[in-house]
C-alpha cells in the first residue's frame, strides 16, 4: 500500500499501472478500497478495461455505486456487459431507479435481458441470486460436439466444471462434469453418459435453503429450476460464501437486540447505526420497567433486611447468562436444522436437567461463600440459593421454549436472543426472590 501511495503521490502512473496488474483481481479490490474517494476513481481509471470489469465486480457495492456514476455511459455500459448477470443484478438492487435506467438503456441487449430476468425475482431467493451464464448440452450431441460447445461458451460462463443437459423442452434432465466428457470416447452420446440423478434448487427458494443444499450435497454450483423443471440459471459456492456471512451477521446483529444493516461498521454513520439500536434499547428499556415496579413492591422488605439487596444483581445476571446460554444453542440448532418444533419437549427435559445440575453447582459453591465470606445466616443464604437454582430452571426452560415457540409462528428466532430473554428472566428472579424471601425469613 505505501508504494502504490508513493507511486500515485507522484504521479508515476505508468509504473503504478504496471504495479497493478501484476496482482490479483482480488488484492487491486483491497487496495481500492483502502484509498480515499478520489484516489480510489484516478487508480480504477488508469487500469485496464478488461482488468477494471474484472476488479470492479470484487468491490463493495457503495464503492461500485461511486464509481459507475463517475464513469461515461460509455465507459459503464463497458464494465457492466463484463460483468456476470448475478453481479450485475446485486448493483443494480442498490442502486436509485433513475440511475439503473439510465445505465440498462446503454448496456448490450444480452445483459439487459439477463439483468431485466434476475431483478424479476424476490429478494434473498435462489433466482435473485443465480447466475444465467452457463454451459448447457443437448442429450442428442456427441461428447465431441459437447466440448466445442464447451469452447464456445466457456469464455463468457461462471463455471465450465459442470454442464446441463437438457432436453427439447429444455427441462433439466442430467449434468456432465468436464472431467467425464475430456475421459469419454469422443463419439459417446451425453445423454448415454449423463448422470441422471440431478439435484437442483427452485427459484423461489430462500437463500438461506439453498445454503443448506450446498453444505449438504459439497457442491460447486447448483442449477436452479422453475416449476416445470426448466434450467433458468445456476448458483455458484461464491455466492453461498457471500449469503453465509450476509445470514451469520444478520442473525448476531438480532441476537445483540440491533435492527439488521447491510452496510458495514465503519462505512454506517452515527445517525444510521443509532436508527438502527434505539428502537430495541427503548423496548428493552420499557419492558425493564417491570423489574423496577418489582423492587418497588418489595421496599419494606428490602428495608427490613438491606443484606437482601447486595445479591439481585448475582440473581438477575447469573438468570440471564443462563437463558442467554440456552437460547444461544437452540437458535443455532433451529438455523441448522437440526431441531425442529417436533423435537419440543425432548429439548426441553433435557435443558430441564441440565439446568438442575448447573443451579445446584451453583447454589453449593453461592452457598459456601455467602456463609464464610458473606457471613450472613443460614436463612438468607438458603433463600438466594433456592432463588439461584429456580432463575437458572426458568431462565433455561425460556431460553428453550421461546425461540422454537417464534420459529414456529414464523419469525426469526435470533430477536428472541439474550436481551429480550434477559429482561424476562430478571422479572421472574425478582418475583421468585422476595417471595421465597417474605415466606422464610417471615419480613
Amino acid at each position: 500500500m505505501e508504494e502504490i501511495i508513493e507511486l500515485l503521490e507522484t504521479k508515476q502512473y505508468t509504473s503504478l499501472r504496471q504495479k497493478l496488474t501484476d496482482l490479483n483481481d482480488a488484492d487491486i479490490a483491497a487496495v481500492l478500497e483502502e484509498l480515499q474517494k478520489e484516489d480510489m476513481l484516478k487508480v480504477f481509471r488508469i487500469l485496464p478495461k478488461d482488468t477494471a470489469a474484472d476488479v470492479f465486480s470484487y468491490l463493495e457495492v457503495d464503492n461500485q455505486q461511486t464509481i459507475i456514476t463517475s464513469l461515461s455511459d460509455s465507459d459503464a455500459a463497458g464494465i457492466i456487459n463484463n460483468m456476470m448477470a448475478d453481479d450485475a443484478t446485486d448493483l443494480f438492487e442498490e442502486m436509485p431507479a433513475n440511475i439503473v435506467k439510465k445505465l440498462l438503456a446503454n448496456v448490450s441487449p444480452e445483459a439487459r435481458r439477463d439483468i431485466n430476468h434476475l431483478l424479476k425475482y424476490p429478494e434473498e431467493s435462489a433466482g435473485s441470486i443465480m447466475t444465467v451464464e452457463y454451459v448447457d448440452l443437448k442429450e442428442n450431441l456427441t461428447v465431441a460436439q459437447s466440448l466445442e460447445r464447451i469452447r464456445k461458451l466457456g469464455i463468457d460462463s461462471e463455471t465450465i466444471n459442470v454442464c446441463y443437459v437438457l432436453d427439447a423442452g429444455r427441462h433439466l434432465v442430467g449434468t456432465a462434469a468436464l472431467r467425464y466428457l475430456l475421459l469419454s470416447d469422443p463419439d459417446a452420446i451425453i445423454g448415454e453418459i449423463m448422470h441422471e440423478n440431478v439435484i437442483s434448487v427452485n427459484t423461489l427458494m430462500d437463500q438461506e435453503d439453498v445454503a443448506r443444499q450446498f453444505q449438504k450435497y459439497d457442491f460447486t454450483s447448483m442449477p436452479v429450476v422453475d416449476n416445470e423443471n426448466r434450467l433458468v440459471g445456476i448458483i455458484t459456492v461464491d455466492d453461498i460464501m457471500d449469503i453465509l456471512e450476509e445470514e451469520a451477521t444478520e442473525d448476531i446483529e438480532k441476537m445483540a437486540a440491533i435492527v439488521p444493516s447491510d452496510k458495514p461498521y465503519m462505512k454506517t454513520g452515527v445517525l444510521e447505526t443509532w436508527k438502527k439500536r434505539i428502537p430495541w434499547l427503548l423496548l428493552l428499556m420499557v419492558s425493564a420497567t417491570f423489574t423496577g415496579k418489582i423492587i418497588e413492591s418489595f421496599e419494606e422488605a428490602l428495608g427490613a433486611l438491606p443484606i437482601l439487596t447486595a445479591f439481585i444483581p448475582m440473581l438477575m445476571d447469573t438468570g440471564g447468562n443462563a437463558g442467554g446460554q440456552a437460547s444461544a444453542t437452540i437458535i443455532r440448532g433451529l438455523s441448522l436444522e437440526e431441531i425442529g418444533f417436533k423435537d419440543l419437549f425432548k429439548v426441553v427435559w433435557k435443558e430441564f436437567r441440565v439446568a438442575i445440575v448447573c443451579g445446584a453447582t451453583l447454589a453449593a459453591a453461592n452457598f459456601v461463600k455467602l456463609l464464610v465470606i458473606d457471613r450472613v445466616t443460614i436463612w438468607v443464604a438458603a433463600v438466594v440459593c433456592m432463588t439461584l437454582v429456580a432463575a437458572v430452571v426458568i431462565a433455561k426452560f425460556i431460553g428453550c421454549l421461546l425461540p422454537m415457540l417464534v420459529k414456529r409462528i414464523g419469525f426469526d428466532p435470533a430477536v428472541t436472543a439474550s436481551p429480550f430473554i434477559t429482561t424476562i428472566v430478571d422479572a421472574l428472579s425478582l418475583l421468585i426472590y422476595f417471595s421465597f424471601a417474605t415466606s422464610i425469613l417471615g419480613i
